[in-house]
C-alpha cells in the first residue's frame, strides 16, 4: 500500500501574507474559499501571525467577523488559527487569563485546527495555549521553529519534540519561516523528530526563499513527514510556500497517495490570478538559491522594508553591510531564531552596531529582555563580557515568562468596558483605544468579491473549464 501525504493549504492566510503583504481581504476569498473546501486538504489555514493584526490595523476588518464569516463558506475542512503562543498575534505576552478566552472565542467563531508555536522553542510558552486549547477540543499541531546554526542540531529538535509530546498534542510540524532548510538537513531532521513523537503525524511548513522549499518537501514525505502546508500556485513560490498543484503531482510520481482535487485548486489558482491583476498584486515566482541568505536568514519581504528604511535615511548603500551584521548579532546573542518578534530585534540592533561608533554602544531595551530571559530560554551561549555588558547587572528571568504577567481581564472591563462581547474584550486587550475604535466605527465587513456582477466573472468561468488552460494570463497594458 502507497504511503498517504496530506496536504494544508495556505492561500487564505500565510501566502498572502508573504505575496501580498497580508492585504488579502475577506471579500477576495469568497470566490476561493469554497473550492479549496472541496478540494480535499487537511486543513485550511485562515488567520494567525500578521493577518489578525493587519485585519485590525489597515483592512478595517474585524478578524472575529472573519473568522465567522469564512465558517459559512468552509464547511467540510476544518479551519486553522494560528498563533505566537502566550503572544498570540502580537510581540508580547499576554496573561494566562487573555491567552485561555482567547482559546475560548477561537472555538466560538469556528475554528477547529490550532497550530501554536513559540518564536525561541520554550515549550513553557506553549503549556497555556497548548492545554487550553485541547482541553475546548481544538485539534492542536504545534510548531518547532527551524534554524540554521550550530546550536540548533537533530538532538536539540528531537528533545524540544518529546517536551511537545510531554503536553498533549495532536501532532507536530516543523516550520521553517525562512526556508533554511535543504535537501540534505531534512533528510536527517525529519527522521530524528518523527522518532521522537513516535505515532503522532509530522508536518512540515516550510518556505521558498532559497529556492529549495518544493524539492525540500518532495524529500521530506520521504522520511516521515506525513502532511506537508503548501499554497495555491498564484500564491506560491518567491516568500511564500511549495505549490499545491505541482507538489502533488510530484507525490504521485513517486507512488505517494495525495488526496486532493486539484482541478478544483487549479480553479482557485485562475480565480486568484484575475483577482491578483485586477488588484494589481504579484503572483509567485521560483526564488534563485542565495549562499548569503544561509548567514543573515531574513525573509525577503523584511529586505526590501529594510533596504526603503535605509535609503528614507540616506544610507541605502549599507543594506549588504546590515544584513552581514544580523547574521555576527544573531551569533553574539546566542543564535535567536530569525522569525517576529527576533528579526526585528536582530535587524534593529545590526543597524546601530554598522551606523553607531563601537558595537553594542547602544541596545534596544528588547534586545535587553532577551539576554535577560525575558521572552524565553536562549539555545546558544552569549559571550560573558557581552552578556554583562547589555544586562547591566540585571536580573535573569529563570521562570515562565507568561507567569509574571499579572490577570488582565478584570481590570480591563473596569477600565475600558463594558463591552459587547468577549471578542470585543479581547481586542481591547490586543489594541490601544484607538486602533480598536476605528475598527469598530468601519463596520460590517464588505464580503463583495472583486468578481461580482462583471465580465471578469464569466471570463474566470469559461477559462477554467477549457482542459488546455490551467493558468490565467491577462495583459495588463
Amino acid at each position: 500500500m502507497s504511503k498517504t501525504v496530506n496536504l494544508i493549504d495556505l492561500t487564505l492566510r500565510d501566502a498572502h501574507q508573504c505575496l501580498w503583504a497580508t492585504r488579502m481581504t475577506t471579500g477576495m476569498m469568497r470566490d476561493v474559499a469554497p473550492l479549496l473546501d472541496r478540494a480535499g486538504f487537511e486543513a485550511i489555514d485562515l488567520v494567525g501571525g500578521a493577518v489578525f493584526d493587519v485585519c485590525v490595523r489597515y483592512l478595517r476588518e474585524d478578524p472575529w467577523e472573519r473568522m465567522r464569516i469564512l465558517s459559512e463558506w468552509v464547511t467540510e475542512t476544518p479551519l486553522i488559527i494560528h498563533t505566537r503562543g502566550q503572544s498570540l498575534f502580537t510581540f508580547e505576552f499576554f496573561a494566562d487569563d487573555v491567552v485561555e478566552l482567547a482559546a475560548e472565542r477561537f472555538v466560538a467563531n469556528g475554528m477547529r485546527y490550532h497550530t501554536p508555536y513559540d518564536a525561541l522553542n520554550d515549550i513553557r510558552n506553549l503549556e497555556i495555549p497548548v492545554k487550553k486549547a485541547r482541553s475546548l477540543g481544538l485539534h492542536t499541531v504545534p510548531g518547532l521553529v527551524y534554524s540554521h546554526s550550530p546550536v540548533h542540531t537533530d538532538a536539540y529538535y528531537a528533545q524540544k519534540a518529546k517536551q511537545l509530546v510531554a503536553l498533549g498534542v495532536d501532532g507536530v510540524f516543523i516550520k521553517d519561516p525562512s526556508g533554511l532548510l535543504t535537501p540534505e538537513r531534512i533528510v536527517t531532521l525529519a527522521p530524528a523528530v518523527k522518532a521522537a513523537i513516535g505515532d503522532l503525524p509530522l508536518q512540515l511548513h516550510t518556505h521558498c526563499l532559497s529556492g529549495l522549499g518544493p524539492y525540500v518537501a518532495l524529500q521530506a514525505v520521504s522520511h516521515g513527514v506525513e502532511t506537508v502546508h503548501t499554497a495555491t500556485s498564484t500564491l506560491a513560490n518567491a516568500a511564500s510556500h511549495p505549490p499545491s498543484e505541482l507538489f502533488a503531482r510530484n507525490c504521485r510520481r513517486r507512488g505517494f497517495e495525495v488526496p486532493v482535487d486539484l482541478d478544483l485548486v487549479e480553479e482557485a489558482a485562475a480565480r486568484l490570478e484575475v483577482i491578483a491583476r485586477g488588484a494589481d498584486k504579484p503572483v509567485g515566482a521560483p526564488m534563485e538559491y542565495d549562499e548569503f541568505h544561509f548567514h543573515h536568514q531574513v525573509a525577503g519581504g523584511m529586505i526590501s522594508n529594510l533596504e526603503f528604511q535605509l535609503s528614507t535615511l540616506g544610507i541605502g548603500d549599507k543594506l549588504e553591510a546590515v544584513l552581514e551584521e544580523a547574521g555576527q548579532v544573531r551569533a553574539d546573542l546566542g543564535y535567536p531564531i530569525v522569525v517576529s518578534p527576533f528579526a526585528q530585534y536582530i535587524m534593529t540592533q545590526a543597524v546601530m552596531n554598522v551606523m553607531g561608533a563601537e558595537r553594542y554602544a547602544s541596545v534596544p531595551d528588547e534586545v535587553r529582555r532577551y539576554v535577560l530571559g525575558g521572552y524565553g530560554e536562549i539555545a546558544g551561549e552569549i559571550d560573558p563580557n557581552l552578556y554583562d555588558r547589555i544586562a547591566r547587572g540585571a536580573e535573569p528571568v529563570t521562570e515562565r515568562p507568561g507567569a509574571l504577567v499579572p490577570p488582565a481581564l478584570g481590570k480591563l472591563r473596569a477600565e475600558r468596558g463594558p463591552f459587547a462581547s468577549d471578542d470585543d474584550l479581547l481586542l481591547a486587550a490586543f489594541y490601544a483605544p484607538k486602533e480598536y475604535d476605528a475598527l469598530k466605527a468601519a463596520g460590517p465587513i464588505d464580503t463583495t468579491s472583486p468578481l461580482d456582477g462583471g465580465p471578469l466573472r464569466t471570463l474566470v468561468r469559461e477559462l477554467v473549464r477549457r482542459p488546455d488552460i490551467r493558468s490565467v494570463h491577462l495583459a495588463t497594458d
